[in-house]
């Protein structure tokens, strides 16, 4: 029973003419087997009458007969088949939205397992056997199942790509390389891929180093971000701290000083009350004297003993009229301790910021003067420190990077990310406009300074008028003129700041800005007179003469 259930493997009936199973199956003298269809048309075509297998030859055509064994076999193997492919369809699964079908199911479309690059064609399980099975079609090349497999043949020659150009970077077939890439280095398809997938991962991996040290970039941003974090904590704890108790010191200081005055009072007010009852007490003896007398009925001694009591014990003569005791007087008391604590808030502040300035100076750069951009009215000292306004219009070239209208000049070193801070020095100046620019500004015609146009700037006019350039304009408050300004930008944080150097203080900052240019130093000597005095400059008026010259200072001690 075992061997009647046995059936051969596929392999054992395939016609070697159409490689496909018996049709018919007809058995030569020589013993091999062929579909009788296939075996008749040979003959049909050949003038002599050879075996396909064997070569050997028969004299007269054979008349063949159908094999009936071989042919029971064949159709017990072809309904074993169906009922193996009817069962392994309803095991695969339908082809779902994203998923290659196989292109031979004729119906319900089942998901392809394979696609093969000789036929053009994927295949569900079923309908992949033959390429697993039969010998002519093991040679074919499948892969995963893709879409578009017409993509993968040449749409000039209609032959597969299966080679890739290295010059051109493109996959070419095989007529390709004889006529349009002749000369070009091609490599066979896979050694183009594992070249290319080397060089994609070697790009990745590039890619994501990069991306390591930005990480590690990052947080080392992070890391110094919290120590600066910390520090300032640390620092506005300490600041704060100590103002609290100055201000608790001080109201300590109001309250013992009210208090004293208070006491003050009360003593005078208790010597008095104690004078004063010591009077009562006097007065009330002398009357009790006085109710003895007037219950004699003597007149002569009445008289008498009131004369001696006068002269031996007179009475209180002290006028109380004017004496009295007035409230202590606090008026001051709290506006001076305000005041002192006023100054002690001022000295702490003063410090606070001469901190501030020390650590914005550790970012002092070098800075010089850009004789490119310098408008011809300006004269730079050699090494480019130090500008002055002249009488006369040197000829110089009109390059795309001077300042032709306004007697300008920028700075020879950009910067583009990070903070970086210079001073320079206005002592003795009643004009002048400084601060930082961006690259694209407008270099010819009216300029109009504000950040909208790329200027970040602060300017003095008429001896004592200091004003930020910004779009409405805003009047600076200032103490006293100052000698070095000191300019402090932090790029990524958007921060252009201006300070007093020898007083530590803060002039102006520029804050939320968005900077996406390199940025420049950027000065005017003198202000160049406008019509409008609208933060412009034009070069026909010129004011303020002595205006000449600005010495650049890399730090606060660093003469440039």
């Amino acid at each position: 029973m075992a061997a009647a259930n046995y059936l051969p493997s596929e392999d054992q009936f395939l016609c070697s003419i159409c490689l496909d199973v018996f049709t018919d199956p007809v058995t030569t003298s020589c013993g091999h087997n062929f579909c009788k269809n296939c075996i008749t048309e040979h003959w049909d075509t050949n003038d002599q009458y050879l075996c396909p297998m064997c070569k050997e030859g028969f004299t007269l055509r054979p008349d063949l007969k159908i094999n009936t064994f071989i042919s029971e076999m064949v159709a017990r193997f072809r309904q074993s088949t169906q009922q193996k492919a009817s069962s392994s369809s309803s095991e695969q699964q339908v082809s779902k939205p994203g998923e290659v079908p196989c292109d031979v199911c004729t119906g319900t479309k089942l998901k392809a397992l394979k696609s093969c690059l000789v036929c053009l064609v994927s295949y569900c399980e079923t309908h992949l056997e033959p390429h697993l099975t039969t010998s002519g079609l093991k040679r074919h090349q499948l892969i995963d199942p893709v879409e578009n497999l017409e993509g993968r043949m040449c749409t000039k020659h209609d032959k597969p790509l299966e080679l890739f150009c290295k010059t051109d970077q493109t996959c070419v077939c095989m007529l390709c390389t004889v006529l349009d890439h002749k000369t070009h280095d091609v490599v066979p398809m896979k050694e183009g891929h594992e070249e290319k997938k080397a060089e994609l991962e070697a790009e990745i991996q590039q890619m994501i180093q990069k991306r390591r040290l930005k990480i590690q970039e990052i947080k080392h941003s992070v890391d110094l971000s919290e120590e600066d974090a910390d520090r300032e904590i640390a620092e506005g704890v300490q600041v704060f701290t100590s103002l609290k108790d100055s201000v608790e010191r001080g109201l300590n200081e109001l309250i013992n000083t009210i208090k004293e005055k208070q006491k003050t009072t009360e003593k005078q007010a208790e010597a008095l009350i104690k004078e004063l009852q010591q009077e009562i007490s006097e007065l009330m003896k002398r009357s009790t004297e006085v109710e003895q007398l007037s219950r004699s009925e003597d007149h002569l001694y009445l008289l008498q003993s009131v004369q001696s009591l006068n002269t031996n014990h007179p009475p209180p003569t002290k006028d109380w009229t004017e004496v009295s005791v007035r409230p202590s007087s606090y008026e001051g008391t709290v506006v001076k301790a305000v005041v002192q604590l006023e100054e002690t808030l001022s000295k702490k502040i003063k410090k606070l910021l001469e901190a501030k300035l020390k650590r914005v100076q550790q970012y002092a750069v070098d800075v010089t003067l850009n004789p490119d951009t310098a408008h011809p009215q300006l004269i730079l000292s050699h090494d480019r420190k130090q500008v002055n306004l002249g009488d006369v219009m040197k000829n110089l070239p009109d390059n795309p990077e001077r300042f032709s209208a306004c007697a300008c000049v920028l700075g020879k070193q950009s910067f583009s990310s990070g903070r970086f801070y210079f001073e320079v020095q206005v002592k003795g100046k009643t004009e002048w406009t400084l601060g930082v620019a961006r690259e694209s500004i407008n270099r010819k015609g009216i300029i109009t300074l504000s950040p909208e146009n790329g200027y970040w700037t602060i300017f003095l006019r008429n001896v004592n008028k200091y004003t930020a350039c910004t779009e409405s304009s805003v009047l600076l408050s200032l103490k006293s003129p100052p000698q070095k300004v000191g300019v402090f930008v932090d790029y990524e944080e958007g921060l252009v700041s201006f300070y007093d150097v020898d007083a530590a203080a803060l002039i102006y900052s520029f804050t939320g800005c968005s900077f996406t240019e390199k940025l420049f130093l950027y000065l005017i000597p003198s202000y160049i007179l406008c019509p409008s005095d609208h933060l412009s400059c034009q070069s026909e008026l010129i004011t303020d003469l002595s205006c000449i010259d600005l010495f650049l200072f890399k730090g606060s001690n660093a003469h440039i």
